[in-house]
C-alpha cells in the first residue's frame, strides 16, 4: 500500500504539460504542413486549434477535474455521462487504433534513430544474423515493445520521466529552431527565404496538388487530426497532485502552447526554407521532410553568417541529428504513455466483472501489468507477422493502418457528444467549470461535433474520389468492425456476469 501511495499524486502541472506536448505536438506536423500548403497552412492550423482543439481541451478539463479520482480516464468520463455500454464500445475502438499505432511506431522509431546516428535513413541497409532489413527492424521493434512494457509496468515514475523527457526535448528543439530562425532573419536583414506576396500567400498553396477546394478540405482534416491524442492523458489524473486544479491548468497551458507553436513555427520555416528551391525535389516527401527542413535551416544559417560551404553543410547535419534525437525521445515518450494509458483506461475503467480477474489485477506498483503484457504480446505478434510474413503480411498491415485511420478520433465523437449529458448530471461535484450557459454549450458541442464528423467522413470519401476503393472500404470498416467486436464482447460478458450497462 505504501509503495502505491509513493507512486501516486506525483505528476505536477509542468510534468503534465510536457507529457501532453509529447503525446500531441510533433515538429513533423509543422514540416508536413509547410510541404503541403506553405504559409497557406497557417490559417487552417489556427482555425483547427481554435475551433476544435481548444474547446475539446476545455471539455476534457471539465471531465478530468470532475472525475479526478477515476482510474479509467475517458472510459470513466463516458460511463459517468452516458453509461457503461457506450463507454465500452468507444474506448475499445480507441484502444484498437493505438495498438495499430504501436505496431507502426515499433518500426518507424528506427528510422529516426538511423537519422540520429548516420544523418539519414539507412534502415534499408541494416542486415544481421541472416535477417533482411525488414525482419531485423521487426525484431528490434519487438524488443523495444517488450522493454518499454517492462519499464512502464514498474510504475508511473518511469512513464512520467520518459514522457516528460520527451516533452522537454521537444520544447528544447523548438527553442533551438526559434533561435536559429531569428539569427537567420537578422543576418538576412529581415528578408525571408520564402517571400510574401500579399494576403493571398496565406490562403493559397505553392504545392500544385493543393489548389482545389477538395484538396484543401483534405488538408483541413489533416490539421484537425494533428491535434489528436490529448484524451490519452485522462487516465493519469489519479497520479497527480491536486488533479482538480492540475489537470485543467495543464490542459489549457498545453493547448495554448501547441496552437501557438504550430502557427508560429510554420511561419518561421519560411525564414530559412525557400519552397521552390528546397521542397519541390522528387526526393522530398512527408516521411523525410522534417530532416530536410532542419538540414536546410542549418545550412542557411551558415550561409547567412558567411561560413564556408563545408562548415554550413556540417551545421546542417548537426541540425538533422538534433531533430532526430528529439523525435526519437518524443516517440519513446509517447510510446511509454500510450502503452499504459489507453489499456489502463479500458481495463480499470470498465466493470471488473467483465474481465478475468488476472487482467484487472494490479502489481505492487499499482499497474495493470497483466493487461499491459497481453497488449504487448498482441503488438509483438502483429509486428512479427508483418516483418516475417512476406507480401501477404505487408498487405495485412496496410489494411490494419487503414482501419485505424479514423479510429483514434472516434472517442472524440463520444466524448463531445456526451458532454451535454455530463453537464446535465446534477449529482457531480465540479471543481472546474468553463461552460455555464446550457444553450451556448449545446451550440458549441454541435459545432465541434460537426467539424469532427465532416473530417471523418471526408477521410472515407477522399480515397473514393481517388478511386482507391480498398482504402475507402477499410477506413470505414475499421471503426465499425472494432465497435461490433466490442459490442459482442460486452453483451456476452455482461449477460454472463449480470452486468447492467
Amino acid at each position: 500500500m505504501d509503495e502505491q501511495s509513493g507512486n501516486k499524486k506525483m505528476i505536477t502541472t509542468f510534468g503534465l504539460v510536457t507529457m501532453i506536448i509529447t503525446a500531441i505536438f510533433g515538429f513533423g506536423n509543422v514540416s508536413n504542413a509547410y510541404l503541403q500548403m506553405g504559409y497557406g497552412s497557417i490559417i487552417w492550423y489556427a482555425l483547427a486549434g481554435i475551433c476544435f482543439f481548444f474547446p475539446c481541451g476545455l471539455m476534457m478539463a471539465e471531465y478530468g477535474s470532475t472525475f479526478k479520482d477515476a482510474k479509467g480516464g475517458i472510459y470513466s468520463w463516458l460511463a459517468g455521462s452516458v453509461g457503461e455500454r457506450i463507454a465500452f464500445v468507444g474506448t475499445f475502438v480507441w484502444l484498437a487504433s493505438w495498438i495499430v499505432w504501436m505496431v507502426s511506431t515499433a518500426s518507424r522509431i528506427w528510422i529516426t534513430f538511423s537519422a540520429l546516428i548516420f544523418g539519414k535513413d539507412t534502415t534499408q541497409q541494416w542486415h544481421a544474423f541472416g535477417l533482411t532489413s525488414t525482419q531485423l527492424i521487426g525484431v528490434l521493434g519487438i524488443l523495444l515493445i517488450l522493454g518499454a512494457t517492462w519499464c512502464s509496468s514498474r510504475g508511473m515514475t518511469a512513464i512520467a520521466k520518459v514522457g516528460s523527457l520527451g516533452g522537454i526535448f521537444t520544447i528544447v528543439v523548438n527553442i533551438i529552431f526559434v533561435i536559429v530562425s531569428i539569427i537567420v532573419l537578422i543576418a538576412d536583414k529581415g528578408i525571408l527565404k520564402q517571400p510574401i506576396h500579399g494576403a493571398s500567400t496565406f490562403i493559397t498553396s505553392p504545392n500544385p496538388q493543393f489548389q482545389t477546394p477538395i484538396a484543401i478540405i483534405s488538408f483541413v482534416v489533416y490539421a484537425i487530426f494533428a491535434y489528436g491524442g490529448m484524451e490519452s492523458l485522462g487516465s493519469v489524473t489519479d497520479s497527480m497532485r491536486n488533479p482538480e486544479r492540475t489537470f485543467p491548468r495543464g490542459l489549457i497551458i498545453a493547448s495554448i502552447f501547441t496552437i501557438g507553436t504550430y502557427v508560429l513555427m510554420i511561419f518561421m520555416l519560411g525564414w530559412s526554407v525557400n519552397y521552390q528551391q528546397t521542397l519541390t525535389k522528387s526526393s522530398v516527401n512527408l516521411g523525410n521532410v522534417t530532416y530536410v527542413v532542419f538540414n536546410q535551416l542549418g545550412v542557411t544559417m551558415g550561409q547567412s553568417l558567411g561560413w564556408s560551404h563545408s562548415a554550413a553543410l556540417t551545421f546542417g547535419l548537426i541540425m538533422t541529428r538534433v531533430v532526430a534525437f528529439a523525435q526519437t525521445l518524443g516517440f519513446l515518450g509517447a510510446l511509454f504513455i500510450l502503452l499504459y494509458s489507453p489499456i489502463k483506461a479500458f481495463i480499470l475503467g470498465s466493470n471488473p466483472d467483465l474481465w478475468p480477474k488476472k487482467l484487472t489485477k494490479l502489481n505492487k506498483a499499482g499497474m495493470p501489468a497483466n493487461a499491459m503484457w497481453l497488449q504487448a504480446i498482441i503488438v509483438c505478434v502483429i509486428v512479427f507477422l508483418v516483418a516475417f510474413g512476406g507480401n501477404a503480411a505487408q498487405q495485412f498491415y496496410l489494411i490494419l493502418t487503414d482501419m485505424a485511420n479514423v479510429s483514434t478520433c472516434f472517442p472524440y465523437i463520444f466524448l463531445i457528444g456526451a458532454f451535454p449529458f455530463f453537464k446535465a448530471k446534477k449529482d457531480l461535484t465540479r471543481p472546474f467549470v468553463v461552460f455555464k450557459n446550457r444553450f451556448w454549450t449545446d451550440v458549441l458541442v454541435c459545432f465541434v461535433e460537426l467539424i469532427l464528423i465532416v473530417g471523418i467522413v471526408f477521410t472515407f470519401v477522399q480515397p473514393l474520389m481517388d478511386k482507391d476503393y480498398q482504402t475507402a472500404f477499410w477506413t470505414l470498416a475499421g471503426p465499425i468492425f472494432f465497435a461490433v467486436v466490442a459490442l459482442i464482447f460486452y453483451q456476452v460478458s455482461a449477460k454472463r456476469h449480470h452486468v447492467e450497462g
